[in-house]
Parts: C-alpha cells; sequence; structure tokens
C-alpha cells in the first residue's frame, strides 16, 4: 500500500507512456488514468494499474493473479487441491475469514452456460482456476477485492437488464436529449445538463473533466475522488461515448 499522492500530471505522463508501450492490454491514455484514480484512492500507486489490471468489455477487470496477490500479502493462505481441466479445487484460509474448500467443475460450468464459450473451449482449466480464485477470496476476505472481477469472469457477463435508477435530486427528469448527471451531498447526484446529443455531451462531460483536473483550490486527492465520481455517476454514457471512442482510436483527452 502507498499512502504518497501522485501528482495529477504525473499520472497523464505514467498514463501515456503505458497506453503507447502497448506491453500491459491498456489501449489509451485515458483507461489507464481512470484506472489509476481508482488505485489511488485505495492507496496503492497508480502505476499498479498496468501490472494488475485488463480492460474487458470497456469494464476493468482486476487479474486472478493480482487477486491472489493480494490476499496473501493480507496473510491469506491457499492450498491448491486439484487443477486439471475438469475440476479446480482449493482451501482457502485467513485469520480473519476462517477457511472455505472450494470447487469449479467443467461440468458446473456447461450447467450454467458458460462452457460453450469459445475461451472456455480453449483454456478450461484457466478459467476455472480464476473462478475459484475470485469466489474464495471473495467469501473468505473480501476486502482485498471491493467489488473486483476477474477478466475471465468479465468476459461472461450478459449486458444488464433493468439497471435501477440513480436518485436525482429533481422534481423531474426531463424526458428529452441525454443526461449529464455531477456528484451532489450524502451520495446522491443532480443533473448538470440535458444535452442535444453525443458530441455535445462528450463535449460537456470533457469540459468538466478539465475543469476539474485544473481547479487550483482542489488538493491532487480530492480532484481524484471528484473525477472518480464524475466517472461513476455517468458510468453508462461515460463508457459507451468516451471509452468506446478511445477503444476505436479516436484521440480523446482525459
Amino acid at each position: 500500500m502507498s499512502n504518497a499522492i501522485v501528482p495529477w500530471t504525473d499520472q497523464e505522463r505514467m498514463a501515456n507512456a503505458i497506453a503507447k508501450s502497448g506491453l500491459f492490454g491498456l489501449k489509451s491514455s485515458d483507461q489507464v488514468l481512470a484506472l489509476m484514480a481508482v488505485a489511488q484512492a485505495e492507496g496503492r500507486h497508480p502505476g499498479s494499474v498496468a501490472r494488475d489490471y485488463h480492460i474487458i468489455q470497456g469494464r476493468p477487470a482486476l487479474r486472478a493473479d493480482a487477486m491472489l496477490a493480494r490476499f496473501q500479502q493480507a496473510g491469506g493462505t491457499v492450498r491448491w487441491l486439484k487443477y486439471a481441466d475438469d475440476e479446480v479445487k482449493a482451501e482457502f484460509s485467513h485469520a480473519q475469514g476462517g477457511s472455505l474448500t472450494l470447487s469449479w467443475t467443467l461440468k458446473q460450468a456447461k450447467e450454467i452456460g458458460l462452457a460453450g464459450k469459445d475461451n472456455w473451449k480453449n483454456y478450461p482449466r484457466a478459467m476455472l482456476r480464476a473462478r475459484v480464485i475470485s469466489e474464495g477470496i471473495r467469501t473468505v476476505y473480501p476486502g482485498v477485492l471491493t467489488g473486483e472481477y476477474t477478466p475471465e469472469e468479465v468476459m461472461d457477463f450478459q449486458p444488464a437488464q433493468n439497471a435501477p435508477r440513480i436518485q436525482i435530486i429533481e422534481n423531474e427528469e426531463p424526458v428529452d436529449g441525454l443526461a449529464l448527471y455531477v456528484p451532489d451531498v450524502d451520495g446522491l447526484v443532480k443533473l448538470y445538463k440535458m444535452c442535444a446529443g453525443d458530441e455535445d455531451w462528450k463535449d460537456t462531460f470533457l469540459d468538466l473533466f478539465s475543469k476539474v483536473g485544473n481547479a487550483k483550490k482542489l488538493s491532487d486527492g480530492e480532484k481524484q475522488e471528484k473525477l472518480k465520481r464524475l466517472k461513476e455517476v455517468n458510468d453508462e454514457l461515460f463508457k459507451r461515448l468516451i471509452l468506446n471512442d478511445a477503444e476505436e482510436g479516436e484521440h480523446v483527452e482525459l
């Protein structure tokens, strides 16, 4: 863990270098920068994201090896009992969470409709291992994951249906246009602007992003937190209009 705040300008330079290198699977500097904000908020060095994360279907995914390393660094142990293409089984132990023996089988994956996918056909043992690691750690000592998923799990996600609406501080939400929200007090958000279309929404979002990043009255830590929340409250449109454009090669300055 690192409690030192890395200045925003240094993070931008690191993000650009990581994205340009192409060595870590992170395709654009804005993806890297978004993950760096999360890492710093959790007390880790922003540069660790290059080693620990993949971007899968627009979602940040923590590598199974990184999950296991965090668990072991926090005092957890794992004992592998079976490691084969048809089953992976392990015992996870932690002083605060006790012990758990957990198994994932190929039969189980087939029964829930996962095993027909290419990754399951080609790499069944790796896919089973990732599931065992994620579920075992999340059950025995969830504090080291804070809602993280492995790349293998994210690839199996289905599009969310009927996602809950966020609570907004307005009497009535306007119907037409694309809503851009900003964080408010007590975890709520408020409507900032109803944008005329995709380009208007992107321009407005990036303008807000830039204003927060350049705000002289905010510390680097406060900037990181505000930028993280701005992305979170606009999660769906941020991924579709900002991250997707970056993945398709359009230059997005974040």
